[in-house]
């Protein structure tokens, strides 16, 4: 395959996974606020509910209580879901994959060679493995593929996770020749 097929198909994928893990860091920094939110309020107004507090009663220990086991549930259900090394994890890999792209399209048609090509696949590799396809709503994969539609996608994007009916009469498979030839 020629290299500057090869290197257009790898800058494709890249803009496809800068994209998606982009969808991704927002959808889960969403997720964040909404965990956080309810925490800030909570510490706010408990705050100021313990200010007027005279010491004399115990009015505020039931309040208090209740208030301290709802914050401690929010922050088990974040960390148990890894809220904010998601949201870490996919502004990351945004910004690698975006790098990675801009890297690509700086290249000169003189540099361009098999090495060349092998070392930044390779780089591409290794963010991939590092994406967790899995935390990613399948509404956000299937608006890449759209916004993507025509240019090569990564295998995770392209069938490889059940987003694409593989029985489906309107899958064209290309590069691959009649089935006599290949038996």
């Amino acid at each position: 395959m020629d290299h500057n097929v090869r290197i257009q198909q790898l800058l494709d994928k890249c803009e496809a996974m800068s994209i998606l893990c982009n969808r991704a860091n927002e959808y889960w920094g969403i997720i964040k606020t909404a965990f956080q939110i309810p925490l800030i309020l909570t510490g706010s107004v408990m705050c100021i509910l313990n200010s007027f507090d005279d010491g004399k009663t115990t009015d505020m220990k039931i309040p208090n209580v209740i208030v301290n086991g709802l914050s401690v549930l929010l922050l088990s259900y974040q960390n148990q879901l890894k809220v904010v090394e998601k949201v870490e994890t996919y502004k990351s890999l945004t910004n690698s994959f975006l790098l990675l792209a801009h890297q690509i399209e700086g290249l000169e048609q003189d540099e361009i060679d098999r090495n060349m090509v092998n070392n930044l696949t390779d780089k591409y590799d290794t963010f991939v493995m590092t994406c967790e396809f899995r935390d990613i709503p399948k509404r956000y994969k299937l608006e890449v593929r759209k916004i993507m539609q025509g240019k090569t996608l990564p295998l995770q994007l392209n069938g490889g996770s059940g987003l694409v009916d593989r029985t489906s009469k309107d899958i064209v498979i290309s590069n691959i020749g009649n089935l006599s030839e290949i038996v």
